[in-house]
């Protein structure tokens, strides 16, 4: 369906060190958000000078490339169900709001439009792996003529 937006949102190593990855989806839920994909997984050196190609030739690089492969990470793909203006984009700075006090340790990784989340997602998920549905309660969350 055309009308639902994809994003990558990857936790990363410091949201799962920290035990915080239960409480960290549990938002994206409570937002009405559909998770299609999800897996634990390892970001290599390779895949992520891939993610973060823009960056890799700035200084502050190799810190970034330690830090996101320090650890496991929760690759997950959501489907905003409510449109472009249901509030996505607040979902991940009430995460980083509540249970971050870092700038590089911002437990969530969150693609910056359309463009970014097609080119992130297909860095993490096979097409085979993404589980399209649409949830029951999708009907209990907007109304009929708000599209």
């Amino acid at each position: 369906d055309d009308s639902m937006e994809r994003t990558l949102i990857l936790l990363k190593p410091d949201c799962v060190q920290r035990r915080l990855m239960g409480r960290v989806l549990a938002r994206f839920e409570d937002k009405g958000l559909n998770i299609i994909a999800m897996k634990m997984m390892r970001v290599t050196p390779d895949l992520a000078k891939k993610h973060y190609a823009e960056h890799v030739k700035k200084d502050w690089y190799p810190a970034l490339e330690g830090f996101i492969t320090g650890g496991p990470i929760v690759a997950a793909v959501v489907e905003e169900m409510l449109g472009a203006t249901s509030g996505l984009k607040a979902a991940p700075g009430t995460v980083r709001g509540d249970f971050s006090s870092s700038r590089q340790m911002n437990l969530v990784h969150g693609s910056d439009g359309p463009e970014a989340a097609q080119r992130e997602i297909a860095l993490y998920f096979l097409d085979e792996e993404i589980c399209a549905n649409e949830p029951a309660i999708s009907l209990w969350l907007r109304a009929a003529d708000e599209g």
